[in-house]
């Protein structure tokens, strides 16, 4: 039986995470390359750490190694899994866009809930342009942790009302729509809400993305 040491079992392990890598982007796809969620994030951050921590410690052999891999790849399939199926799961892994700004007025109790300080909130503001908070009709800190600004003057932003089949709640609140409103306006188009991949609302209409057939 062949034995790995030194920089030949270092070399090994660096393959095989290269390789497991390669199996999670094309398994998953690849919005781990640009993040957009907290989970997006965090699933890199531990591969990454699982890799480094590793990868150099001679007392955690090739095997060893590689179940550790793929025991981390099928718990990340299976929360993709429940995820992509079920809204609450979703919802409290990745959450929902929050409004920060309103109309020029600061929602501190909101900035506060979610840990957003006076500073990193001017930072944000900064990075988008923004010298005066008068000027922002809305905005919204995204799943990923990135500030959306609407200053006055421009469109609303293009939000996916229906992503998967499944209604965005927290959508709709930001929007102050119900449910119901949703469902009619999209059996106003032909369809039933689980039969869109995505439906945004844009320029006071509603844009229907269907399944194929």
């Amino acid at each position: 039986m062949l034995v790995l040491t030194g920089y030949a079992l270092i070399a090994a392990k660096f393959a095989v995470g290269i390789l497991t890598l390669i199996v999670q982007i094309n398994i998953m796809g690849k919005g781990n390359l640009a993040p957009s969620s907290a989970f997006d994030q965090v699933q890199n951050y531990v591969l990454g750490a699982i890799i480094g921590g590793v990868i150099y410690n001679d007392a955690i052999g090739l095997i060893k190694f590689t179940l550790v891999l793929l025991i981390w790849t099928i718990l990340v399939l299976l929360v993709r899994f429940a995820s992509t199926h079920y809204a609450f799961v979703k919802r409290n892994i990745d959450g929902s866009p929050v409004v920060l700004i309103e109309k020029g007025d600061i929602l501190i109790e909101e900035c506060l809930r979610h840990g957003i300080g006076a500073n990193d909130l001017h930072l944000k503001l900064r990075m988008n342009n923004v010298s005066e908070i008068r000027q922002v009709r809305r905005a919204i800190l995204e799943q990923n942790g990135q500030l959306t600004v609407i200053p006055y003057g421009t469109q609303t932003v293009r939000y996916p009302l229906i992503v998967d089949g499944r209604i965005d709640t927290g959508i709709l609140e930001i929007m102050d729509r119900s449910e119901e409103w949703l469902r009619e306006t999209v059996r106003d188009y032909g369809y039933d809400v689980s039969e869109l991949f995505m439906a945004e609302w844009v320029h006071d209409r509603l844009e229907v993305y269907p399944y194929p057939k």
